[in-house]
């Protein structure tokens, strides 16, 4: 150690709890800190701007990089929450998180990957089948993300949509945003057998199997890729937990692969399937549910006190299921999962 490394803070970082301890180098983030140190701390993002690692700091100092006010606004800072994604310790801290990976998670590696098949689902959704190293194993949970590595430095998060048993390769679902430096190219002049270099896997949106309560499935959008992965991990393990799928979109069309999940119904007795559109138009002949799909759950569950719920998609739905299920429907706080989807936009105003 140079004299320099001695004179430099280092911070510890316990999280209750669990009791487990970590170090925070100077100007490394809690989050960034504890992935190094295989302690895994729920988060989506990474860049603050969902919301999804949050958490409560018990005692101690922090400074918050660049983030968004609606994954931590002032009021929120000001009551001791922190955003372990962008703060930054300035002095030992201790925080609560019950979402906490254990010992052992799967290494994060980058990779090339191969662009085996691109099919177009809807108008605006492609599902990439990408082949991997065959030198080069490859874990990761389901319902766990990679990051695609731009070559001008920038990253692009996407759910890995199929189980880890349906590998080798990886199928990710990517909806195009008008303009996306990366959805636009996969729109555009993508090709088969392009190489991709990828970096994972990451997250904290897997399937806790040491409970036996019925399960809610909460998507929106292409934030059912992680959730296919969880029903394929399901009917996979053969667990029989209860499950049901909540999948809303503004249009019948946004739900893309509705033929899948019906498919699925025939082979999963405890699955039920709920659609829900919330702007549908005339044309669009729709006769489902409509509305807001977390309050389709509030309308169907008044009592959420002896569920677990796994939620993927935009950061306002997310958060409004969050809050309304733990508020009016008596969700225990540490028994709702999530993944928050940022948008190329969102990332372009941090």
């Amino acid at each position: 150690m140079t004299a320099s490394d001695a004179n430099s803070p280092n911070f510890s970082v316990t999280v209750q709890p669990s009791g487990r301890t970590f170090h925070a180098a100077a100007g490394e983030t809690v989050l960034a800190a504890g992935i190094s140190q295989g302690i895994g701390l729920p988060y989506g993002c990474k860049d603050g701007a969902c919301g999804s690692c949050k958490c409560q700091m018990l005692s101690g100092k922090v400074t918050h990089g660049t983030h968004q006010d609606k994954a931590l606004s002032a009021e929120e800072e000001a009551s001791g929450l922190v955003l372990t994604c962008c703060a930054i310790p300035q002095s030992d801290l201790v925080l609560e998180s019950r979402q906490v990976t254990e010992v052992g998670a799967f290494p994060i590696k980058k990779m090339p990957t191969r662009v085996n098949t691109l099919e177009k689902k809807s108008a605006d959704v492609m599902v990439l089948q990408l082949q991997l190293p065959a030198s080069d194993a490859f874990g990761y949970r389901a319902g766990q993300y990679i990051e695609i590595l731009l070559r001008d430095g920038a990253r692009r998060s996407y759910s890995m949509a199929n189980a880890p048993h349906r590998g080798p390769g990886l199928e990710l679902h990517v909806r195009h945003m008008p303009g996306g430096k990366f959805t636009d190219h996969v729109f555009g002049a993508m090709k088969e057998k392009e190489i991709l270099r990828v970096e994972g896997p990451y997250g904290t949106f897997f399937l806790r199997e040491d409970s036996n309560k019925p399960l809610i499935l909460l998507a929106s959008g292409t934030g059912f890729a992680p959730v296919k992965a969880l029903i394929e991990h399901m009917q996979f393990q053969d667990i029989d937990r209860p499950v049901t799928l909540y999948w809303g979109g503004r249009r019948p069309s946004d739900l893309y692969m509705d033929d899948w999940v019906q498919a699925q119904r025939k082979t999963m007795p405890q699955l039920r399937y709920v659609p829900v559109v919330s702007d549908a138009s005339a044309q669009d002949q729709w006769m489902g549910r409509t509305g807001f799909v977390h309050r389709a759950v509030m309308e169907d569950f008044e009592d959420l006190s002896g569920h677990q719920v796994y939620a993927c998609g935009a950061p306002i739905v997310i958060e409004s299921a969050r809050k309304d299920f733990c508020t009016q429907a008596a969700l225990p706080p540490d028994e709702f999962f999530a993944d928050a989807f940022t948008s190329e936009a969102d990332k372009a105003r941090l």
